[in-house]
């Protein structure tokens, strides 16, 4: 297949972006199987409960790893070589985790699948953009991020449902066969995409990827308001399962865990907010989505009195994530497709950030103040997330080339 780079490549085949879409959701969604397994593998492996949560943290720290060590590789690399690679070692620590018998085992296993589930998503989503035209960067973006999307949703789902029917490591053993096959199907369809710049030793490569979040004016801010974002998200999934599984509503974790099928609604929005971004209406879509985020929680702030309400603040609170998160990577990804993948992972680091900081806050809220005192915080990380965004979009002058594209009628 012929080399193909975004000044030259026609609009992207629906096919393509299918792909691309497919292949971060199924990637992403291994990230995430261990999750409603915890008290399986608490018993399997004879670790205590408060102890058993190591093995999310181990995933967590891979995929930490990943953004720092191995998404940037893809700028140095042919990306199609790369993620065969990744694809390639993603399946056989996806076996590593199955066929598990010491904790040991399992910890390394989960941390090789954290940090090579969180590359190949992340890299996928720094393909697509690099072989995306421009003018529908955002676009394909969008739609890679709608697969996330997706993939985080049906993740558990798999999890659950394998789990029951043959066991947890049915569920490793079902997921390393769907990567093999749709490893077969990405070999030869994905295009080819050499590296235009010179290859830098892999240290200063590490170096060059930090040094973007002195340099880039667009990436700090951006990344700013991911991690506000992802805390003020994570703030409201972290503790909701405390005041829905307490009386007088005593809902069971299948239906807490109902509530999360909410988010395919963020999907659809994830695609449409690229297409925006490639029209130049990214600092509207990105005002729009914080507003949506702040007024989120007041729905959800009546979650005790009636779950229509909490139906609806879920709607509005992932409408606006997933709204701002698209608008993010297409407003960062406008930088030469060199440095994609640096872009890429540095800007996950605010996320990885923004989400564990937000988790600590949610229950300590609880704790101290209940339900009210976690959708205050909520609301007041949203507040300073939509004050950040009023600040810097109108401090930033119109002609200054640090911004890079800040305004809108800057897009080309």
């Amino acid at each position: 297949m012929p080399t193909m780079t975004p000044s030259t490549t026609p609009a992207m085949p629906r096919k393509l972006v299918a792909l691309f879409a497919c292949t971060s959701g199924v990637s992403v969604a291994n990230v995430y199987f261990a999750q409603p397994l915890l008290d399986t593998l608490a018993v399997d492996f004879e670790v205590a409960a408060a102890a058993i949560g190591g093995v999310v943290t181990a995933t967590q720290a891979g995929s930490v790893l990943a953004l720092l060590l191995l998404v940037p590789l893809g700028d140095q690399h042919d990306r199609r070589r790369l993620a065969r690679l990744q694809l390639l070692g993603l399946v056989l620590a996806l076996c590593g985790v199955a066929m598990a018998r010491s904790t040991v085992a399992l910890m390394a296993g989960m941390l090789a699948v954290g940090l090579l589930g969180t590359a190949m998503t992340q890299g996928m989503i720094a393909y697509a953009a690099s072989t995306a035209a421009p003018r529908e960067r955002g676009r394909v973006v969008g739609a890679a991020q709608a697969g996330v999307v997706v993939g985080l949703l049906l993740a558990r789902v798999w999890s659950g449902s394998v789990s029951d029917l043959v066991g947890w490591r049915g569920v490793y053993l079902g997921s390393a066969a769907v990567m093999a096959a749709l490893g077969a199907l990405i070999w030869r369809q994905l295009p080819a995409q050499p590296p235009t710049a010179p290859r830098l030793p892999y240290l200063r490569l590490l170096r060059s990827t930090l040094g973007l979040l002195r340099t880039d004016r667009v990436l700090r801010t951006r990344g700013t308001l991911a991690l506000l974002m992802f805390a003020a998200f994570s703030i409201f999934w972290s503790a909701l399962a405390l005041p829905l599984t307490a009386p007088p509503l005593s809902l069971s974790h299948s239906a807490v865990g109902a509530f999360g099928l909410l988010g395919a609604v963020g999907a659809f929005f994830a695609g449409r907010a690229g297409r925006w971004a490639d029209q130049g209406r990214g600092q509207h879509t990105s005002a729009a989505a914080l507003v949506l985020l702040l007024l989120a929680w007041i729905p959800l702030s009546f979650t005790q009195s009636s779950l229509w309400w909490l139906a609806a603040g879920i709607l509005v609170l992932d409408v606006g994530s997933q709204a701002l998160h698209v608008t993010n990577q297409a407003m960062i990804l406008r930088g030469p497709a060199e440095l994609h993948g640096r872009l890429i992972g540095c800007y996950m680091l605010f996320y990885a950030v923004g989400s564990g900081a937000g988790a600590i806050a949610s229950t300590a809220a609880y704790a101290h103040a209940g339900w009210s005192g976690v959708c205050i915080l909520g609301a007041s990380v949203s507040a300073v997330a939509l004050a950040v965004w009023i600040a810097t979009t109108y401090q930033a002058a119109p002609g200054d080339s640090s911004e890079r594209l800040a305004n809108d009628a800057c897009v080309p």
